[in-house]
């Protein structure tokens, strides 16, 4: 363990010198953003040392999801709420002036990648998620055991793709909340200049992207195999088992990294994983009729056939 954080230290420190986080290098004029609040009201007047905001007579009101474009940045250095002002434009006619601090915490950049980043840090959506599937896949469990259908880790397939899926998205985990934990104000940057070309990154945030991409393939894989290997109703009952111990080896590895028990969590469990993969589901035999993997002999998932 304390190897592994020697490791991943450095890592994550030559990361954090890579972009100098600074809420100056995070927007430029011209740069497009949408707003993510309700409401945000903008000074019309130009602003000045100390000036009152008249929200009443002298301000415009934008909405949620209202698209707008940076139009000028101005310092006033004896501004004693923020030295920074902004002002931003709606269209022609609907521009006003507002602090950075408001404007960072009101908007999202109109980027496709940023939208999704922003979506996903939402916890509370996480937590919903995650108590729904948890009691979907409880049920599935229980059922699994009368019907004896196939569900990860219980009753599992003949392949490694669920098991590669499950421990590279509780990799990605653990590296998402190391970087927001460890370096934020480079998940910051990132999230304001983003990017999917993992070689324009800092290392761990490079590996990040890069664990993202084996995703979108391994669950390419694993669907394609889920359906080769089992009829299509079972094989959506394993894949909604399969997406319910995804979202809470996310939930669990991004929450325990912060007490840094996570690593040591995710060490002992991949062992587990492959372990039992090994030991209990690994194909041991091809059926004669179909040639579909087989834990053993006895009837095949594919084609029902006896094999003796």
């Amino acid at each position: 363990m304390r190897r592994l954080l020697f490791f991943l230290l450095p890592l994550l420190i030559l990361s954090a010198c890579y972009y100098p986080a600074e809420e100056s290098t995070l927007y430029a004029v011209n740069d497009n953003f949408l707003v993510s609040v309700d409401s945000v009201s903008l000074q019309k007047q130009e602003p000045f040392h100390n000036m009152p905001i008249d929200t009443l007579s002298d301000s415009i009101v934008l909405y949620y999801n209202d698209p707008i474009v940076v139009a000028q940045i101005m310092v006033i250095p004896e501004d004693s709420i923020d030295s920074v002002w902004v002002k931003v434009a709606r269209d022609q006619f609907s521009q006003g002036w507002t602090h950075q601090s408001t404007f960072l915490n009101s908007v999202v950049p109109d980027d496709p990648i940023s939208e999704f980043i922003f979506l996903f840090s939402q916890r509370h959506l996480w937590y919903f998620l995650g108590m729904v599937f948890a009691v979907g896949v409880l049920v599935v469990w229980r059922q699994a055991k009368r019907w004896r259908f196939y569900m990860i880790f219980v009753r599992d397939i003949s392949s490694f793709y669920p098991t590669l899926l499950t421990l590279t998205l509780s990799s990605s985990a653990i590296l998402y909340a190391s970087i927001q934990r460890l370096i934020p104000d480079t998940w910051v940057l990132y999230y304001y200049h983003p990017t999917l070309n993992p070689f324009d990154l800092p290392l761990i945030l490079g590996l990040f992207i890069a664990s993202i991409w084996l995703l979108i393939v391994l669950i390419i894989a694993t669907i394609d195999e889920v359906f080769s290997l089992l009829p299509i109703p079972e094989a959506l009952l394993y894949l909604f088992s399969l997406l319910g111990v995804c979202v809470a080896c996310y939930l669990v590895f991004s929450l325990a990294v912060l007490g840094w028990v996570g690593y040591l969590l995710y060490v002992v469990l991949a062992i587990a994983f492959v372990w039992r993969y090994v030991r209990c589901f690994r194909a041991r035999c091809v059926c004669g009729r179909c040639g579909a993997k087989m834990h053993a002999k006895g009837r095949c998932t594919r084609c029902k056939t006896i094999n003796v």
